[in-house]
């Protein structure tokens, strides 16, 4: 008796793969494994998430999600895992059991050690998916960048300070 086994053709085939937990996304049908963030970005990321929940809870404006969630872009051929991930309430129907499919309003990255991915590879890929507003920081140095979509469809800087959070989407800021 012959066994026949699917071999998976595309990356995201792979990424269905996997034990659920596994820190890995798919951009443009390439699979892309991360090791733990370490102590800084871990704590900071706890710091905002705690905040931007206790702001979001107590003014209904939405859902805070923080990694690893799953974010399906471009007609889920792409799945990214933010640092943290913003829906509001009139959008919080593409939020799912298995992850977000479609655009949420924010998404936030922590820098980590390959900050290219970060600073380049998801800047293209959010901003190809017309994500509202997109934010960096560094755990390390507390500097913020912070990406507003413009109607043009591409990323327009928003001036920033190091140490402070300020959310467009929310339109609130925290300190950090």
């Amino acid at each position: 008796m012959k066994h026949v086994i699917d071999i998976p053709r595309t990356a995201m085939e792979v990424f269905n793969m996997l034990p659920e937990g596994t820190r890995c996304e798919v951009i443009d049908n390439t699979l892309y494994m991360s090791p733990s963030p370490n102590y800084d970005h871990q704590d900071l990321l706890g710091d905002i998430f705690v905040m931007l929940k206790e702001a979001t809870t107590k003014n209904q404006w939405g859902k805070v999600f923080i990694a690893p969630f799953d974010v399906y872009l471009s007609g889920e051929a792409d799945v990214v895992q933010p640092d943290l991930i913003f829906v509001k309430d009139q959008h919080n129907s593409i939020i799912q059991k298995n992850g977000i499919h479609g655009v949420p309003d924010l998404v936030i990255e922590l820098l980590s050690s390959n900050k290219s991915y970060d600073t380049k590879k998801k800047f293209d890929l959010y901003q190809r998916n017309l994500i509202p507003e997109y934010i960096i920081i560094d755990p390390e140095t507390k500097e913020v960048w912070q990406y507003l979509l413009g109607e043009d469809g591409r990323y327009e800087q928003i001036a920033s300070e190091k140490g402070r959070l300020v959310v467009s989407a929310l339109n609130a800021q925290f300190s950090f």
